[in-house]
């Protein structure tokens, strides 16, 4: 099994590091803050990485926001950024339907399971799409509901993607849509298939709790266009131009951040501790990923200032 590399408290080792990458990719939720909490020392450490000539650029898996979105909330925290260091996997799977996926008119439309990040990202790649923050799906099921989906009257016939990611308001209205959607021969994709994600110091249900129920119903298997999805590598490598073996992933969580990292083949990955996964979970059995090193908080990098 590869061994990881324990950074924190050594100064020298933490050089070592730094200088060998141009690019950090950070994950959000649980490395930079939890909800509103912002970790101790992130902006530091930031600005310290960025003052050594690195560049910082965030990526995640939570669809809720766009781009826009995500600004305001770095700005709410105190963490300077810009909208160009921001890559979400609601703007993830915007781009892939828009620029890969390129469905044909008039069957071009999205039925959305997810919040407004997703439709405001749809938005700026002209995807037209129903579902979403809608409030007239945001209500229990009726019979005449049953009545008209079943017999298709109240499907729109020009969807032809079902887009499922973190959805505040699920609810079984919204589920009997896609699935019959789905059942009519919609692309299945998903902004990204997390089991949970960490806010308030606690863990809630993740995307993946969004997409599951139609993968049990259906066996289908979404795209999915967060991470780990060679996809989001891809695109984020387009984008940014990075040299992937002169990048490093930074994550709290070893099947999206740390594979992502391992599977994209870049220079290296670092784990931290203030999220979902810890030590004993890669030092375990059969772990999924194995980071090249890991500290016990983002601002352990600190220590090489």
């Amino acid at each position: 099994m590869a061994q990881s590399k324990y950074l924190t408290g050594d100064s020298q080792a933490i050089n070592d590091f730094i200088d060998r990458f141009d690019v950090f990719l950070f994950d959000c939720d649980g490395v930079l803050w939890s909800g509103d909490h912002v970790f101790k020392g992130v902006v530091e450490t930031l600005e310290f990485l960025r003052a050594k000539g690195k560049k910082t650029i965030f990526v995640t898996n939570n669809s809720t926001k766009s781009r826009s979105q995500y600004l305001e909330k770095f700005a709410a925290l105190g963490i300077p950024s810009v909208t160009e260091e921001i890559f979400g996997s609601a703007y993830s799977s915007a781009i892939y339907i828009s620029k890969i996926l390129k469905l044909s008119p008039p069957k071009n439309k999205v039925f959305v399971l997810g919040e407004a990040g997703i439709e405001n990202e749809l938005r700026t790649e002209n995807v037209p799409f129903i579902g979403g923050t809608d409030p007239s799906f945001r209500r229990d099921i009726t019979p005449e509901d049953f009545k008209g989906i079943a017999d298709g009257s109240l499907l729109d016939p020009d969807v032809g993607c079902v887009l499922a990611g973190l959805d505040f308001h699920i609810n079984y209205l919204k589920l009997s849509h896609a699935y019959q959607y789905l059942r009519r021969g919609a692309v299945f994709l998903a902004t990204n298939t997390d089991s949970t994600f960490p806010m308030n110091h606690n863990f809630f249900p993740g995307a993946g709790s969004v997409s599951f129920p139609l993968v049990n119903m259906t066996g289908e298997r979404p795209v999915a266009l967060g991470k780990p999805s060679q996809a989001m590598m891809d695109a984020i490598e387009g984008k940014f131009q990075l040299d992937r073996g002169r990048t490093c992933m930074v994550g709290d969580r070893l099947d999206t951040d740390i594979r992502f990292g391992i599977e994209g083949r870049l220079g290296g990955t670092l784990a931290v501790q203030t999220g979902v996964n810890k030590k004993a979970d890669w030092e375990a059995e059969g772990a999924v990923a194995v980071p090249a090193f890991y500290v016990d908080k983002l601002s352990d990098l600190l220590a090489a200032a």
